[in-house]
């Protein structure tokens, strides 16, 4: 959990470093600091729940192999 609150700290400073430098506007930064990441959550975990169903469906095929054998 320790990791997951660190890296969300960075995250969020990076969003916001990033946004600032580029725009100069501490709103602006701060407003893609909470927005970005929030987003970029529920897209990881979807691409999570994507990458598992293609990994099942590589370990079925591979068991299936094994059968055949």
């Amino acid at each position: 959990m320790v990791k997951t609150v660190t890296f969300a700290v960075m995250h969020f400073t990076v969003a916001f470093l990033v946004t600032w430098a580029l725009t100069g506007d501490i709103l602006i930064g701060s407003l893609v600091a909470m927005v970005e990441p929030a987003i970029n959550t529920v897209a990881f975990y979807f691409h999570e729940k994507v990458w598992r169903r293609i990994t099942t469906r590589k370990h079925l095929g591979a068991d299936l192999q094994a059968l055949r054998a």
